[in-house]
């Protein structure tokens, strides 16, 4: 007999198409929810019924935690599971979901409110034994406090916002002249994000490795770990690989950091599928870092080498259920690595790039999966994450893996947007990443992005004769060539309305008159803080403002020394991808 009758899934996009998947196999109804900017997403179609929420703006829709009860309550819904994101690690929201008689999928409340706290965290774990980062374990509340931790640590710190995750609100300071930047950055990001602008500092570890450690806990007292996770391929805090086993762990160490793992839940009062983050020294040391009390983006690597779903099992932990296996019933077969796909330009910086798929095609075969929520057609809208899917691959080996996912990564295609496919296989033919080392230096290192655009998905160009100065547009057609079919971009003359437009949208953005004087925006996002005035005196590098798109904050800063004119924007503004910020006049 299913456990629930109809499950709400507060979430959007390939979470919560996997969150479906596993309802369906249990014989459990399925409720979604999207925004307007989501209403044609693939994510509605896939669930049995959706609600709207709202606006397309995500605390206007997928963050009214009202709305989503609203939403629980009109469907008959008995359950809410959160994905991750959004509201899966907020402690009031859990508790509105018990409190309106609702059974909500994941852990506790108070470990949630608990393990949200990363200053509460670190303090728990170190009076359970766990091994923290030295640094502190107050909130930091003043630069002296930073700059008196370097004085007695040494540098480089992390300031980390006390309520982050997920790589927000994470700025490195490097010297004691970066500490006030570093903790105005940190403060702003974590209110912004989670509501909390408190931060907390820590020793920065040079070059160690992510390794993080899965965990499940029932209602029983049972806890287990299903082995760790290395996610040391990162870009900005964030991870865009993840694999297990790592390749830095052996049985004997698996087994100490599991337990590590296990002795923080237990600590937690934890209960439901979680995660125990931490860093491995290049030393043997590890440290316990954070918790994170959800269902991780990459615990599909885990699934492959357990044949553990993770979902089920968080559901059947809500629904009353013991653990459906013991410690020594987990085993690790084989190698699985999973590679985020997402809507980012690596040439610049991996900046956002939204945009629509005009073409997509998903590689398959054996040892394959992909988990998404697009399709051609789809929007990558600016509005939330860039991740378009993520491609997991599984194989008896480590060795066996990376070859296989490089014949997957070949295999996708996905037009109209920039992408990480090219990234990704050049990362994974570099020798550091063969040999299963951190490549520390080289992931957003220029050369690793000549060699990503180099073997990004290419299609080849016919050129036609039109006049000069006539806008073109691609269209992509299949071409017989020898007895090999290729796809090829056909370059077509633009409608005259589409000219039209895209005259305005260059007047708009300062026109080709701005030349070399132009600062622009490199992404359309929203201005979270302007730096400069008319007539300020700017060095090169010097930062003009901040603008936020896709939950990355980016820094927009002068091309050369000179005097800022024009300047077009101010806090709050929407800016688009090329419009011209201000001008920086030379001396």
């Amino acid at each position: 007999m299913a456990p629930f009758s109809k499950v709400l899934v507060a979430n959007r996009g390939e979470i919560a198409i996997r969150i479906f998947r596993a309802l369906r196999e249990l014989g459990i109804g399925s409720v979604g929810v999207y925004s307007e900017a989501d209403r044609n997403a693939l994510h509605v179609r896939k669930s049995d019924e959706a609600y709207l929420l709202g606006p397309g703006p995500a605390a206007e829709s997928y963050l009214v935690g009202e709305k989503l009860l609203q939403v629980a309550r009109r469907s008959g819904a008995e359950a809410i599971h959160p994905g991750y994101g959004f509201l899966a690690e907020n402690a009031a929201f859990a508790r509105s979901v018990e409190e309106a008689g609702l059974i909500w999928i994941g852990p506790p409340s108070a470990a949630i409110e608990l393990m949200g706290s990363k200053t509460r965290a670190r303090t728990a774990m170190q009076a359970a034994g766990v091994p923290i980062i030295p640094g502190t374990t107050e909130p930091v509340d003043s630069v002296e406090a930073v700059l008196a931790l370097g004085e007695q640590v040494g540098y480089p710190l992390i300031v980390k916002a006390a309520a982050g995750g997920g790589g927000k609100g994470m700025k490195l300071v490097e010297s004691p002249a970066e500490a006030e930047r570093a903790l105005d950055s940190a403060r702003r990001e974590g209110e912004k994000y989670f509501a909390d602008g408190r931060v907390y500092v820590e020793r920065y570890l040079e070059d160690p490795r992510h390794v993080e450690v899965q965990v499940l806990a029932d209602a029983y007292g049972n806890v287990i770990h299903l082995g760790e996770r290395d996610c040391t391929i990162q870009r900005r805090h964030q991870k865009l690989i993840e694999e297990t086993p790592s390749p830095a762990v052996d049985d004997v160490l698996r087994a100490r950091i599991g337990g590590i793992a296990v002795d923080a839940a237990r600590a937690a009062a934890y209960r439901s599928a979680g995660t125990i983050e931490g860093l491995l020294a290049a030393d043997g040391d590890y440290y316990f870092m954070e918790m994170n009390t959800r269902i991780q983006v990459e615990h599909t690597v885990t699934e492959e080498v357990t044949g553990v779903d993770l979902v089920r099992e968080q559901i059947l932990i809500a629904a009353g259920e013991p653990l459906s296996l013991r410690q020594e019933d987990v085993r690790l077969r084989g190698h699985a690595i999973e590679c985020r796909i997402n809507a980012e330009d690596v040439a610049k910086g991996f900046l956002p790039a939204p945009g629509r798929i005009t073409a997509y095609r998903e590689p398959g075969g054996p040892g394959i999966r992909v988990d998404s929520g697009v399709v051609a057609g789809s929007e990558i809208t600016g509005l939330y994450d860039p991740m378009i899917a993520k491609l997991i691959v599984h194989g008896v080996d480590r060795e066996h893996a990376r070859r296989r996912m490089l014949r997957a990564l070949e295999e996708f295609a996905i037009e109209g947007l920039a992408t990480l496919i090219g990234f990704h296989r050049a990362l994974l033919i570099e020798p550091c990443f063969i040999a299963g080392e951190t490549c520390h230096g080289l992931v957003e290192s220029e050369a690793l992005a000549g060699r990503a655009a180099e073997l990004a998905p290419k299609t080849g160009i016919v050129a036609q004769s039109h006049e000069v100065g006539t806008a073109l547009r691609p269209r992509v057609r299949p071409v017989e060539v020898g007895g090999r079919r290729y796809d090829v971009t056909l370059l077509e003359p633009e409608p005259a309305w589409a000219e039209l437009g895209r005259r305005r949208r260059e007047r708009a953005r300062g026109g080709p008159g701005a030349g070399g004087d132009a600062v622009v925006s490199p992404m359309q996002g929203t201005v979270l803080k302007v730096e400069v005035a008319d007539g300020d005196a700017v060095e090169e590098g010097q930062v003009i403002c901040l603008v936020e798109a896709m939950k990355m904050e980016n820094e927009i800063r002068a091309h050369r020394a000179g005097t800022v004119a024009q300047l077009s924007i101010a806090l709050g503004d929407a800016v688009a991808g090329g419009q011209v910020i201000c001008l920086v006049l030379p001396e």
